[in-house]
């Protein structure tokens, strides 16, 4: 077998042109950012595109230096963003006091960002990120997070954030995915979380990588399991898994647009049919080396690095899924 590399993941993924902003704004230069989120073609890739640069701007000042010399409605963007990244970073790290004013000058920012572009989905999508944050008890909760949900059985939420997302960008993958953590962050069980990401996954259209967010859920319902002794096979073998995998090779694998396919989305499908004992060579020569940490490291046995877990999943389904040679050729 002739390995491959799996540690050069760019965060970047398949976008080409996100890569060289991706490198600028490391390092301070902003000025390639503005130009790329002008000629970004739709909201999805803004999104994504935006979600990727705040990530990295948010551990350096260039947002700040680009605030300073003009305040158009890319940097209002762009700062709400930010600021939210840090918040989501400093409440994971411990440091509430410090989540809690940056939180409320990202809702701010938020605001205002939606303002200069009221059809942007990308502020709105920002807020609802903000949600996780907030308390599990429902009375506790700021009114944006207490809100009835559209669909019958899920609980008080962010949801009216995530339908101004929707309504500008119908099922916008981070949007979805955004409501999914609040869940998770508010309820003790994946059950209602479990449930929303298969509500979504029946709403979207062909071709939506809201169809692959049950395997999302799927994986946190392995890692918060009781049973240890239960093995990455028998998790995903029940059919009720095996319906949203399959579904969501059909559904998002076989359409969507391969220049915006998420890396991350890719590797969950990849994990999952592969655990489910489904031919799944098609999609990990789409990953190519666009190899995520997550999830194989949460199915990885103690002791198992994984990179090694990918590895022997890529190494399998491509053997398992080979012709074999009529009898008595050569």
């Amino acid at each position: 077998m002739t390995l491959m590399r799996v540690s050069d993941f760019h965060p970047a993924g398949f976008d080409a042109e996100l890569r060289p902003a991706l490198d600028d704004i490391r390092i301070g230069r902003w000025r390639s950012t503005r130009e790329l989120l002008d000629k970004t073609p739709s909201w999805a890739q803004r999104t994504f595109r935006s979600q990727v640069l705040a990530s990295a701007a948010a551990q350096c000042d260039a947002v700040e230096a680009w605030g300073r010399e003009s305040r158009d409605h890319q940097y209002r963007m762009m700062w709400a963003r930010v600021l939210v990244q840090r918040a989501l970073h400093a409440h994971s790290h411990g440091q509430r006091h410090e989540a809690l004013l940056l939180a409320n000058a990202a809702r701010q920012a938020c605001e205002l960002a939606s303002t200069f572009m009221p059809d942007d989905p990308v502020p709105w999508v920002a807020w609802l990120a903000l949600a996780t944050l907030d308390s599990p008890h429902p009375w506790e909760r700021r009114p944006e997070n207490q809100e009835r949900c559209w669909e019958p059985g899920i609980p008080p939420g962010p949801w009216g954030l995530l339908w101004q997302a929707h309504r500008r960008d119908p099922f916008n993958r981070e949007a979805w995915h955004r409501g999914m953590h609040a869940l998770l962050a508010y309820e003790d069980s994946t059950h209602i979380a479990v449930r929303f990401s298969h509500w979504g996954a029946q709403l979207a259209p062909r071709g939506s990588a809201v169809n692959v967010l049950p395997l999302y859920t799927h994986l946190e319902r392995f890692r918060r399991r009781t049973n240890r002794a239960e093995t990455p096979r028998l998790h995903w073998a029940p059919s009720a898994i095996s319906f949203y995998t399959l579904r969501a090779l059909e559904e998002w694998f076989r359409h969507a647009d391969v220049t915006t396919r998420s890396p991350l989305d890719l590797n969950y499908l990849a994990q999952a049919l592969h655990h489910g004992g489904h031919p799944a060579r098609d999609v990990f020569e789409a990953i190519g080396s666009c190899v995520t940490r997550t999830p194989w490291q949460d199915v990885a046995p103690d002791g198992r690095h994984w990179q090694e877990e990918f590895l022997q999943a890529h190494h399998l389904q491509l053997r398992e899924s080979r012709p074999t040679r009529p009898r008595g050729s050569m």
